[in-house]
């Protein structure tokens, strides 16, 4: 009777929990509390937008947020479609027979055309750049007509983190190369010209032009670590590097062994602002071969479980588990945010809120101010990414809302997303 009741607190209190902590979470592009109201009447006229799962929103004026569709990946949809209804009829007979002998599978969905990076221009469009896993490019979205023009298209192209000079005409991005180095290129708003600006074995990222020079880039980098079969061994802690353009000069900005430097921002005034967050270096000591020595036997036999679910599913069509059991799902609970794994689970527990809101990342996590004279001061705790105006708007994410910061310093609630990866935020009054 007492184990009852034991289970039963257990059971009610669980429930309470997740009512806890679910009761912000809404989904990707909704609109959450109104955002003149959450900011007392007193929110500065932005237009702000975030990436969001390789999707794009836009909210402007403080009105309704909009889900920005590509008409190329719609299309791209549409005709992949066309092509399963058109080849149904195939399956399972000597029409879907490929030439290695196994069966075409007509059911297989398309890689999706994910979203990894966008801009607002003076002249009211959005730049963004989209790929899947054959083919990437730059396009530019008119957002009055809808009308949407490609740019850049090209094979094996992954673009991301772009920004854009001061005179509006150049695009800083980061580049995708192999061995999963990256580094920083550049090209005209037009598309054309695009070029590698920095190389080498590391990873290159979130280039920003300096106010009053489209020739001089800061940028984030990390040098990569890899064994003697050349894999993957870690990554360093990231610093912040200054290249200028026309010589290929590259000088020290911010280096510091005990932490990252991330998404550096440069204002008006020379003030540079970027993510400070604790470096955590690769380990693996003696707990590790522990528990790797405990799990061995239980990783053995999924690999080789997985191994016979293969050929049973290469031969036969139909796999070990039962064919009334649900497909097995990737496990969303770990996801990336900057580079680094976040329990979100863990997360939405224990870190704080702002404005009501759960953040995803640590309070570690800072957004700092450096002047000229290097002094330096926090501007906000639980950042994940941030973007700000030549006037000096900053709105930051802590991974599920994004804030505005006023002028003396508190946040307030603009509006609410879905796993944010990055905000981009534009003068509604501009152009």
């Amino acid at each position: 009777m007492h184990v009852l009741i034991v289970l039963g607190i257990v059971v009610l209190l669980v429930v309470l929990f997740y009512k806890s902590t679910n009761q912000y979470v809404q989904p990707a592009g909704s609109q959450g509390p109104a955002p003149a109201q959450a900011m007392g009447g007193n929110a500065p006229p932005v237009q702000i937008g975030w990436v969001s799962n390789g999707k794009l929103f836009v909210q402007g004026g403080y009105g309704a947020v909009q889900e920005i569709t590509s008409p190329y990946a719609q299309q791209a949809m549409d005709r992949a479609e066309r092509s399963r209804e058109k080849n149904a009829w195939k399956k399972d007979t000597a029409f879907g027979v490929a030439a290695h002998g196994n069966y075409r599978d007509f059911e297989r969905d398309t890689d999706p055309i994910l979203i990894s990076s966008a801009r607002f221009t003076s002249e009211g469009k959005l730049l963004y750049f989209q790929a899947d896993h054959g083919m990437g490019g730059l396009f530019s979205y008119d957002l009055a007509s809808g009308h949407e023009e490609r740019l850049l298209h090209r094979q094996q192209l992954q673009l991301q983190d772009m920004n854009l000079s001061p005179s509006g005409q150049m695009i800083y991005c980061t580049m995708q190369s192999r061995g999963g180095a990256s580094h920083i290129a550049s090209m005209s708003v037009s598309g054309d010209g695009l070029r590698e600006l920095t190389g080498g074995d590391t990873i290159d990222s979130a280039p920003t032009a300096v106010p009053g020079d489209d020739g001089v880039v800061i940028y984030q980098s990390a040098g990569i670590a890899r064994n003697q079969q050349g894999g993957w061994a870690g990554v360093g802690h990231v610093t912040l590097q200054e290249l200028n353009t026309t010589t290929g000069r590259v000088t020290p900005v911010l280096e510091d062994p005990r932490y990252d430097f991330l998404s550096p921002r440069v204002a008006a005034d020379g003030a540079l602002f970027f993510i400070r967050r604790p470096y955590e270096p690769p380990q693996y000591n003696a707990g590790n071969v522990v528990l790797d020595t405990i799990f061995f036997p239980f990783r053995l036999l999924r690999a080789v479980f997985h191994y016979l679910n293969f050929f049973s599913l290469m031969y036969s069509r139909k796999p070990l588990t039962g064919a009334g059991g649900t497909p097995m799902q990737a496990d969303m609970k770990n996801i990336m945010l900057q580079g680094k794994r976040i329990d979100a689970e863990r997360a939405l527990r224990r870190e704080a809120s702002i404005g009501g809101i759960p953040s995803l990342v640590p309070s570690s996590w800072q957004l700092v101010r450096r002047t000229r004279n290097g002094g330096e001061s926090v501007v906000a705790s639980n950042v994940s990414s941030f973007d700000m105006t030549p006037n000096g708007t900053i709105v930051y994410s802590n991974g599920r809302g994004m804030f505005a910061l006023d002028a003396q310093g508190r946040s307030s609630l603009v509006t609410q997303g879905d796993l944010v990866g990055a905000v981009l935020v534009r003068d509604a009054a501009a152009g």
